[in-house]
């Protein structure tokens, strides 16, 4: 056999930073501040027995055939009630279930990307994002960020000095810096995409998981011709499951369906029809308390943490939910060596350049996650980091 040719647009892909980072961090003894990942403590294991009874004898072998690319009609459904709750309005025709939020993100940049586009992304902002666009070869347009999230000036800059093909953001809880844009903020952003009459990917898996303050109203809401709206319910149910959804205008939808019908036909029936008994039969709604309660002290441990034990020099967000903590050192930091020394303490953490379109920026950065580990080790892996880091 001849040597294999790869296609060109390999070019552009590579390894999650972050799942090579999980393989270093396996090891015994590791207390790991570096996935991403809920904790298997929040999946409702309790209610997954029933839930596949009350599938099988609701749907029978239909649940196990395939289905509708568009998505389960009963899931459909039950997604209108649920965005409905999170004020927003919309038909079973207008949602399309994906296999998880990525699933949408690879479409979309399938879809609208041609080789050197320009493409609008928060900085820092979610690694899956850069992952699934890039092998499109757009070209990035970072667009600056504070502790209240993205600047809108900046994103008006971008928008007025290239021709921006969309811009993706994450504004609730963002992975990786968990900041959310404040009302004021989002408003100004839909006046924006409306002014310039441009596309805007709403990513939002983590709205749900709030612990303090008010819930905020989508940007969906504001602009909803010029926003694709994309969800999971792997925060809140189980991701294993990968069941995502998406609310995006008619045209876009049309060939977001046409994508997904190459790429998987359509997302697991069987687990679709979980998540339609899940949601309508209260389950979610009972089950989300407890998945907060058990987050939420996690949080509070790692901040009260932070306090007590970083040297001076670092800052890092305070965030009233979501799943993650992004600490910035001080200018000049190399976070890639703390983290090999960390690595010698056994505590592991994503250094936070992974998180930006252009290689220079975010070294003297870090993100933690919370979820997957109690307070006692919290405390444990921050006050083993404070020693790392004034050392650095």
């Amino acid at each position: 056999m001849r040597q294999l040719q790869l296609a060109k647009r390999t070019a552009g892909m590579g390894a999650s930073a972050i799942r090579e980072i999980l393989k270093v961090v396996s090891q015994p003894g590791m207390i790991s501040l570096a996935g991403g990942i809920p904790s298997p403590e929040s999946f409702p294991l309790d209610l997954i027995e029933m839930l596949s009874r009350r599938v099988l004898d609701k749907y029978g072998a239909s649940a196990l055939q395939y289905d509708p690319t568009e998505g389960f009609g009963p899931l459909r459904e039950a997604l209108v009630d649920h965005l409905y709750a999170g004020g927003m309005t919309a038909s079973s025709q207008e949602i399309l279930v994906t296999s998880g939020s990525q699933g949408v993100l690879d479409a979309l940049g399938m879809v609208l990307i041609s080789k050197g586009d320009f493409v609008a992304v928060e900085s820092p902002t979610y690694l899956g994002a850069l992952q699934a666009f890039a092998p499109y070869g757009p070209r990035y347009v970072s667009l600056a960020s504070d502790d209240a999230g993205l600047i809108p000036e900046s994103l008006e800059a971008a928008l007025h000095s290239h021709p921006i093909q969309f811009i993706y953001i994450v504004p609730t809880f963002q992975n990786p810096s968990g900041r959310t844009l404040s009302l004021a903020r989002r408003k100004a952003v839909a006046r924006l995409v409306q002014k310039y009459d441009v596309l805007l990917v709403e990513d939002d898996p983590y709205s749900a998981l709030r612990y303090t303050g008010t819930a905020l109203p989508a940007i969906k809401t504001m602009a909803p011709e010029h926003v694709v709206y994309v969800s999971t319910l792997s925060k809140v149910f189980a991701p294993g499951l990968r069941v995502g959804f998406c609310l995006a205008p008619a045209l876009l939808r049309k060939w977001l369906v046409i994508v997904k019908q190459g790429i998987d036909l359509h997302t697991s029936t069987y687990c679709q029809a979980l998540a339609a008994e899940y949601i309508t039969g209260g389950h979610l709604r009972n089950h989300l308390p407890r998945i907060i309660s058990l987050y939420k002290p996690r949080l509070a441990a790692m901040l009260s943490a932070l306090e007590r034990y970083f040297p001076a020099g670092f800052h890092w967000s305070r965030p009233e939910g979501g799943m993650f903590v992004w600490v910035q050192g001080p200018q000049g930091m190399d976070m890639d060596a703390a983290y090999q020394r960390a690595i010698e303490q056994k505590v592991a953490f994503v250094p936070g350049r992974h998180f930006f379109a252009a290689d220079s920026q975010g070294l003297e950065t870090m993100r933690l996650n919370f979820t997957m580990i109690d307070a006692t080790d919290l405390e444990h892996a921050i006050k083993t980091l404070g020693r790392v880091m004034d050392i650095n």
